[in-house]
């Protein structure tokens, strides 16, 4: 028997080296896949979309909207002049010197060995003076001041509940928008199983070339309505950005809520009483005719007279210290006043005929809006109930009709377009119920319906 050859380690050597190589190699390609595949996921985190719900766009609308932090400033100035208008009027000082001899002219003095003294009949005099504000001006300038500055709080709530009305506009137009593309995507999806089935019906020699031809070419209708819904979805998606005022990526940004109505409304008396407590024009027409009044009321205190005291100390030789009081009182022989006065008048009843205009105003919108609430609720319940069912059972049989010859394509294409429509109009209707519900807190003033 042959004896086996002995391994020599040094022709091994760089067999060893060369595994030991690879194995190291192999671990730094895993490492590096590691890292690619964790860079991967960070980046996918940082462009994944941001959703918001109402309440945190209502936020973040309130805190960035310009218009809004503008028309807040507006506020603040009006609380500015407040402290303008309770300002009390400065004391007056005056001083004088009179009796001072500059040369020395007297021929008595010139002759004789006096010395010269220019400030020998010297005469200081000092004279403090106060204006008194009588029938509290002062109290009735800053009661003004103060309403005004109510009035500018309740002229900014007005605005923000036009713009909050903007903005749920463009929230409920992007959930309708969502939801318009999801009924097309699962449309188009339908669609395609469709033609599977057709595409093997044709296989099999149980369908014509030119009836899959036009079901092929229907498609395209399918394909148009996802396009559209997409460019709707982003309009609506690009409105709210806007009001944010932020410049994010459309693709980044999202919004999501309950895409559905609530089959219940409050009576139209309890809409009228909370928008008559909660709508901020309303408050606004109000505190006018309060304005007006504290108005009058500070032109009739402006006519009064105003009196000024005044106090006098001075040295007039051989007195060496005096003083005096004295009061100045302004003789209104013609009032100025009374033109501020009459206008001051005509300003309340002009107020108040405003307040009426207001609150008709205030029911003409709740009343616009209950109506059309109504009236959505009156169409969805029967779509809700009765005719999605139908359209899509209708739907369905014709298809199994039709598969198994017992319907023509012409019928199944009517179908199937009844069955679209019927579930588009149905998202429709209730994007306008939603659009209605947000009309219904602009006219009442504050969220009755969420």
């Amino acid at each position: 028997m042959k004896k086996a050859a002995k391994k020599n380690p040094e022709s091994t050597a760089p067999v060893r080296e060369f595994s030991r190589e690879v194995g190291r190699r192999v671990r730094k390609l895993r490492t590096a896949n590691r890292l690619i595949v964790l860079a991967t996921v960070f980046v996918e985190i940082g462009l994944a979309q941001q959703v918001f719900t109402w309440s945190e766009i209502r936020e973040k609308f309130e805190a960035t909207n310009p218009t809004l932090i503008a028309s807040r400033m507006g506020i603040d100035e009006s609380r500015a002049a407040e402290i303008t208008a309770y300002l009390r009027p400065n004391p007056d000082f005056s001083t004088g010197a009179d009796q001072i001899t500059l040369f020395n002219t007297s021929p008595s003095l010139a002759s004789s060995a006096q010395v010269y003294r220019p400030l020998g009949y010297y005469f200081p005099s000092f004279s403090v003076s106060y204006l008194h504000e009588r029938d509290h001006k002062r109290e009735l300038r800053l009661e003004s001041a103060r309403k005004s500055t109510d009035i500018a709080a309740s002229t900014f709530s007005d605005q923000e509940r036009g713009l909050l009305f903007n903005l749920r506009n463009a929230f409920v137009q992007t959930l309708q928008a969502k939801a318009v593309q999801q009924n097309a995507r699962e449309n188009l999806d339908y669609w395609d199983r469709e033609l599977a089935v057709n595409r093997k019906r044709l296989a099999a020699g149980d369908l014509a070339q030119v009836d899959l031809d036009r079901l092929e070419l229907q498609r395209v209708q399918f394909e148009s309505d996802l396009e559209t819904a997409l460019v709707n979805l982003r309009t609506a998606k690009i409105q709210i950005l806007m009001l944010l005022n932020d410049r994010a990526a459309v693709d980044r940004f999202d919004v999501a809520g309950p895409y559905e109505f609530i089959d219940r409304l409050m009576p139209l008396e309890e809409f009228r009483n909370a928008a008559m407590a909660a709508r901020p024009d309303l408050k606004e027409a109000v505190q006018t005719v309060e304005l007006a009044r504290t108005n009058h009321q500070l032109a009739v205190a402006n006519g009064s007279t105003d009196p000024t005291f005044s106090m006098d100390f001075a040295r007039n030789p051989p007195i060496p210290f005096y003083f005096g009081i004295s009061v100045s009182i302004p003789l209104r022989i013609f009032d100025r006043n009374q033109g501020e006065k009459a206008r001051t008048q005509v300003e309340i009843g002009r107020s108040e005929r405003a307040l009426d205009v207001t609150k008709a105003q205030v029911f003409s919108d709740v009343d616009s809006a209950y109506y059309t609430l109504t009236s959505a609720l009156n169409l969805l319940r029967p779509y809700r109930d009765k005719y999605l069912k139908l359209a899509e059972n209708t739907r369905n049989r014709i298809s199994f009709a039709y598969q198994n010859g017992g319907a023509s394509l012409l019928d199944y294409l009517d179908a199937e377009k009844a069955y679209r429509d019927t579930r588009l109009a149905y998202l429709n209707l209730i994007g306008s119920y939603l659009t209605a519900a947000a009309q219904m807190n602009m006219a009442v003033g504050r969220e009755v319906i969420q």
